[in-house]
């Protein structure tokens, strides 16, 4: 923060994973929160793999904005993507129908110590079915209000809604054989099949530490590390971690099985991977993502060769954006690398959905997680 002729400014930045791109603005103090909108159909999560897309409108005009550099995807007929080629991260959007406007992806945002968003409502919440992860951000302010929650984008959702659970049911035995994963321009299209952790299915073998022995499901989880964040211009990531050797293309063919056959497939162009590509975030990790719409797609590091980390917002299940009879889902648990949102705006938000996430979880009656027990048994 600056103090200009007593009027205190705050300094606003958006930025990608890599750092190639940097977009700097200052704005009045008394002009913050920028209003925030969490938007929750189809194509936005099958464009970022996030559960939603949440943006924000960047407060300079369209035109005072150099984006030359920044790769753009049509969304749709009223809608652009901008972002990073190298890194994936998704940083704007342009609307033709308002040429001055340009909008943030919040995650692309600093982690400044200032109110720098107050999210206004909830927009396409009847695509994600189960309601995606809207459940534990009815009240993402600091103002403690509930926000709207949008079928669409004008009749308001009650606040029970979804009031039962799909009709399907969610029981163990009527969980679906496989998930297709993918991205908006289908360039990546695959199955993961059920039991995933095939590794651990020889008999006598301890379940995988990814997956939750008490379901045989794929443990989901919360991520809010400055990294993933920026990967997918998204504040809060949900992941899981799958083993190649239960990923498939979407018409049964084979996929690459370690992460050493991954990167020499996508090296070589190979059509077995599709659009996917990659960014080496660090020396051992990979960070894949679709080279067409930008969609992150894996995470993949070297000491653990045959699992990838896949995020939610790909999937494409039945019961909806949770995927719920696929995945055991840790709600309520502090993420690994929780310290990154501290000191800044992101800290309550974050605080304020895992608050909620544990209600939903009680109200639900979801066991605790196996990571939440551990760490009980040992204080």
């Amino acid at each position: 923060m600056d103090r200009e002729s007593g009027t205190v400014t705050v300094t606003i930045t958006a930025e990608c994973l890599c750092k190639a791109h940097s977009f700097s603005s200052k704005i009045l103090e008394s002009d913050l929160p920028l209003k925030g909108v969490m938007c929750h159909c189809n194509s936005c999560r099958h464009v970022t793999g996030a559960l939603y897309l949440s943006m924000a409108t960047w407060p300079q005009p369209r035109q005072s904005v150099d984006t030359s550099g920044l790769q753009k995807y049509q969304f749709s007929a009223n809608n652009t993507y901008l972002s990073c080629g190298v890194c994936s991260t998704l940083m704007f959007f342009e609307w033709p129908r308002q040429p001055s406007r340009l909008g943030v992806a919040t995650g692309a945002l600093k982690n400044v110590d200032a109110n720098l968003v107050k999210f206004a409502e909830h927009i396409y919440v009847g695509d994600t079915i189960d309601g995606g992860a809207s459940v534990w951000l009815r009240k993402p302010n600091a103002d403690g209000k509930e926000i709207p929650r949008y079928g669409e984008r004008s009749e308001e959702l009650p606040s029970d809604w979804p009031q039962a659970p799909n009709p399907e049911g969610l029981e163990n035995n009527q969980e679906q054989d496989s998930v297709p994963l993918w991205c908006h321009c289908k360039g990546i299209n695959l199955l993961i099949q059920r039991g995933g952790n095939i590794a651990s299915k020889a008999e006598g073998a301890e379940p995988a530490s990814y997956v939750d022995p008490r379901t045989n499901k794929p443990i989901a989880s919360f991520d809010v590390c400055d990294s993933c964040r920026l990967q997918f211009g998204s504040d809060i990531v949900y992941w899981t971690a799958v083993d190649l050797a239960s990923i498939t293309q979407a018409d049964g063919g084979a996929f690459p099985t370690t992460v050493t056959e991954l990167k020499a497939a996508v090296d070589a162009g190979e059509r077995t991977v599709g659009s996917l590509t990659y960014y080496q975030s660090s020396p051992n990790v990979w960070r894949y993502f679709c080279k067409v719409c930008f969609a992150s797609a894996f995470f993949s590091c070297e000491n653990r060769p045959g699992i990838v980390h896949v995020p939610i917002g790909l999937l494409e299940a039945s019961e909806g954006a949770r995927a719920e009879r696929f995945l055991s889902w840790e709600l309520g648990d502090s993420p690994e690398w929780v310290n990154d949102t501290k000191g800044g705006w992101r800290e309550g938000l974050t605080e304020r959905a895992l608050v909620e996430a544990e209600e939903f979880r009680l109200a639900k009656g979801l066991p605790t997680s196996l990571r939440r027990l551990k760490d009980e048994e040992n204080e």
